[in-house]
């Protein structure tokens, strides 16, 4: 059967013709780093985020980091963030010198449990960092009634979740620290890049000078440096990528949820039952479905590997797996993490599997995915 359709990826990045006519006229115009393009980025997104600041950097990642840096975090205080993201969510807590507590996640949500958030705070808590897995925002309600009652900063993990709402506001419009993330199989794509939204012009000045070797410009005179900063910016051919990106993101997010839907039919009422696997939640109002994953059923070792290469080699399917359980990791097993601590997040995050997603799929491949879903799982 592989050879009979083509490959069907779990991601694939679209972008149009007058995106990379523009990245052209970039190129052409010999400002090919950070210059009008980024600056027109940033202003686009503040108006997206109803005129929030916004700066733009090189990856989603330094922009966490750099929120802790400018939020006062560092040795001594301890930062509390899901066991299940991608590791750079606890790695930018190690590179300020802060220490990573976890919390198990909800086995609904999939996003961090609150109530293990608010049982994990200690006096040397100074910020808790949530995810949003898949696109789907956890209760911003609890989560800031909780820092405030704690006096917390929250760096909002916010890759995933581009166009991803919370009772008709959009992530990114409200809240503390928004990181967000433009890697490639994002909503919205840079190629490579992030953006941290902030609260006042004084933060955006600080963000300007860590993502610039600290630099402050003080023209003929020269310069200075007053903070320790590394190389982040955003050049103006990413940007150019970014703003094309930007005039379908409305699109690109309708056609996610749509894609999203249709797995849910496809699926059925009766797919848990007879398959033993669980659908996510279902959460039009707020996820942008960045991504589609099922729970397999445990059949022990093996499981997920078997799944993986039986939708690749029987059905030409591409899989993924988001992510594998942080505290499991040599890195972080030397700092003292093992096996049973959060049993949840162990658990899933053995038997998640992505499905495909993005915004050139079609409702037949939807449809051809299910297909081969129904045939592995159910006998």
């Amino acid at each position: 059967m592989s050879a009979e359709l083509p490959f069907l990826p779990f991601s694939r990045p679209t972008i149009d013709e007058a995106t990379i006519t523009a990245v052209g006229e970039v190129l052409r115009s010999g400002w090919i780093t950070s210059g009008p393009k980024v600056a027109a980025f940033e202003a686009r997104m503040s108006e997206y985020f109803g005129g929030r600041p916004v700066r733009t950097f090189n990856s989603g990642t330094c922009t966490m980091e750099i929120a802790l840096r400018i939020a006062g975090i560092g040795p001594g205080d301890e930062v509390i963030t899901t066991p299940i993201s991608w590791v750079a969510t606890a790695n930018v807590i190690i590179e300020v010198g802060a220490t990573p507590v976890f919390a198990d996640i909800d086995p609904v949500t999939r996003n961090i449990d609150l109530d293990q958030v608010e049982a994990a705070i200690t006096p040397r808590t100074k910020a808790i960092i949530p995810v949003y897995l898949s696109g789907l925002p956890v209760d911003m309600d609890r989560l800031y009634a909780i820092a405030a009652k704690h006096k917390l900063r929250v760096v909002e993990d916010a890759a995933q979740a581009f166009g991803s709402e919370w009772k008709g506001k959009r992530i990114g419009a409200f809240g503390d620290f928004v990181s967000f993330s433009f890697q490639a199989n994002k909503n919205l794509t840079t190629g490579e890049g992030g953006a941290l939204v902030l609260n006042n012009l004084e933060e955006a000045k600080i963000a300007e000078k860590y993502r610039l070797q600290g630099v402050t410009r003080s023209g003929v005179d020269g310069i200075d440096v007053d903070v320790l900063g590394g190389k982040y910016n955003m050049s103006d051919i990413m940007a150019a990528i970014g703003l094309g990106q930007f005039d379908n993101i409305e699109a690109i997010t309708a056609h996610r949820r749509a894609l999203a839907r249709r797995y849910y039919e496809a699926f059925g009422p009766d797919f848990e039952a007879q398959s033993g696997a669980q659908l996510p939640l279902q959460a039009f109002d707020s996820s942008n479905y960045h991504l589609f994953q099922i729970i397999l059923p445990d059949h022990g070792p093996g499981t997920r590997a078997d799944f993986m290469n039986a939708m690749k080699e029987r059905f030409n399917i591409g899989t993924g797996y988001h992510y594998s359980p942080i505290h499991l990791f040599t890195l972080y097993r030397e700092r003292g993490f093992k096996e049973g601590m959060f049993p949840v997040a162990e658990k899933l995050g053995y038997l998640t599997v992505t499905l495909p997603m993005f915004y050139a799929m079609t409702f037949a491949d939807v449809d051809r995915a299910v297909a081969a879903v129904k045939a592995i799982l159910i006998k």
